[in-house]
């Protein structure tokens, strides 16, 4: 799986929200985690737009979370700015269809598709900011889960 520069962004500037509860511009969100600002705010539009954050003008504006950062899922951010988690040749998994040997090859991608909703749907900015992570521990600690391939 490619996560994205956007998706990656995303998910860091939505980390820095759900550790606060003060509105936060984005220049502050973006010098907090060295991104590109021009760049965040198109990714804040997005998240805008999904009714993951909100938005304040003025002296004292700025962005926060629209829901708490318990209520918020990894996945849902993704989504937000990326789109579906899975795809395969721009289409979802479940739409894919394959003739002779490579027919049960789209069993293998819907199969993809839920361990990665697995990961992301049920974490959390909360449990990521709190450092709160067993449901990922097995998989982290699988042999070979660190090892590049």
């Amino acid at each position: 799986m490619q996560i994205s520069a956007r998706a990656d962004y995303a998910v860091r500037a939505m980390l820095e929200l759900a550790a606060t509860d003060e509105m936060v511009t984005a220049q502050a969100l973006a010098d907090a985690q060295g991104l590109p600002h021009k760049f965040l705010e198109a990714i804040l539009g997005d998240l805008r737009r999904a009714g993951l954050v909100r938005s304040h003008r003025g002296a004292d504006g700025g962005y926060r979370l629209a829901r708490p950062a318990t209520e918020i899922a990894i996945g849902d951010v993704i989504r937000a700015v990326d789109g579906p988690l899975a795809g395969v040749r721009g289409v979802r998994p479940e739409q894919a269809k394959y003739e002779g040997v490579a027919e049960h090859l789209q069993t293998v991608w819907v199969a993809t598709r839920a361990a990665v909703r697995g990961v992301l749907d049920e974490t959390n900015l909360a449990d990521v900011v709190n450092g709160e992570l067993p449901h990922l521990r097995g998989l982290v600690d699988a042999p070979g889960a660190w090892q590049p391939r």
